[in-house]
Formats: C-alpha cells, structure tokens, sequence
C-alpha cells in the first residue's frame, strides 16, 4: 500500500469515529432546554425552601388554649405554650414573632359584651394579645413579639360544622425574618 492509501485507510474511520460524536443541532438545543429548566425548577424549589426556612407557624387550637367564651388562657393553654412553643422561640433576637387570632362566625354572647368585646375580631385580637403578653411573661423578647387578630375572617374550615368551627377558633404563631428556625 502507497503512503496516500495508508493515509485515506486511517483518515475515512477516524473522520467516521468523530461524525459518530457530533450530535445534532435539534439534539443539542433539547439538551441545552431541558438543562435550563432543570435550573428554573432547582431556582424555583430553592426559593420554596427559603421561604419555608424564614418563616415557621405553630398552630394551637382555641379551645385547648381558652375556656370557652373566654380571651384568658387557662392553665392547659399555657402549659400547652410553655412546653411545646417556648422552647422554640427562646434566644430569637432577629426574628420576628407574630401571634395570630382566629375564631368561628359564632356572634360572641352577653358575657364578653360586658366584658368590652362586641364582636369577633375583637374577641380574636384579645386571645392574640393574651397569647402574646404569656410568651413575653417566659422570656420572650417583648421586642420582637407582636400580636392581631383577624375574627371570622380567615376560616381554614366550614363554620357548618362543630369540628369546622372548633378548627377556625385557633392562634397562629409566626416566626419570620432571618432569625427564625431552620434559617
């Protein structure tokens, strides 16, 4: 074999092997579309868990916290704040904590008329201060600690029901910012 057939033996499948290679132009761009949405959804579930880390609830129902028709917590309540919450919010200084008040579309009776509470939301903005005035009495930041009630106006269940209603008289506390757990 002459040196030109040696050289065009070597070249033909070395050409072939790096054709075999190359990928398409379609199959380059649907690689480079799926890479960008793999990145979008990575950005997306960062900023979920962001999210999720700078702000943290504890949900406590109404009823373990108050008697009924009351705004002050009873002694279950603050046991129920005292050991399952506190613990949690001690030490936060950067932080900000929100207790939410919640209650049912229940008109409130004669007794908390007489007491200064006409209606729901003010009856909702109490049980929130009382809550609030409690975490601050076991070493809460007073600082940090704020409370608003919002009545009937934000039900997580129908009123139709008892167990409905029973869900919807409850408190939220709220730990945002940068110094809320797990962030």
């Amino acid at each position: 074999m002459n040196r030109k057939a040696v050289g065009v033996a070597i070249a033909v499948p070395l050409s072939a092997l790096l054709l075999s290679a190359c990928v398409s132009q379609q199959q380059y761009d649907a690689v480079v579309a799926e890479n960008n949405q793999l990145k979008a959804q990575l950005a997306q579930s960062q900023a979920q868990l962001a999210q999720s880390q700078a702000e943290q609830k504890f949900v406590e129902a109404g009823d373990l916290l108050f008697p009924s028709g009351g705004f002050q917590m009873g002694p279950a309540g603050q046991a129920e704040i005292a050991n399952n919450v506190v613990p949690r919010l001690r030490g936060l200084q950067n932080a900000k904590i929100v207790v939410y008040g919640y209650t049912d579309n229940t008109p409130v009776g004669p007794e908390l008329q007489r007491q200064g509470v006409p209606d729901n939301l003010v009856l909702s903005t109490r049980r929130a201060a009382s809550v609030a005035t409690f975490l601050v009495s076991q070493g809460i930041n007073p600082n940090i600690v704020s409370a608003k009630g919002f009545g009937d106006t934000h039900p997580v269940a129908s009123n139709d029901t008892p167990q409905g209603r029973a869900a919807n008289r409850r408190i939220e506390i709220t730990v945002q910012g940068p110094g809320a757990p797990g962030a």
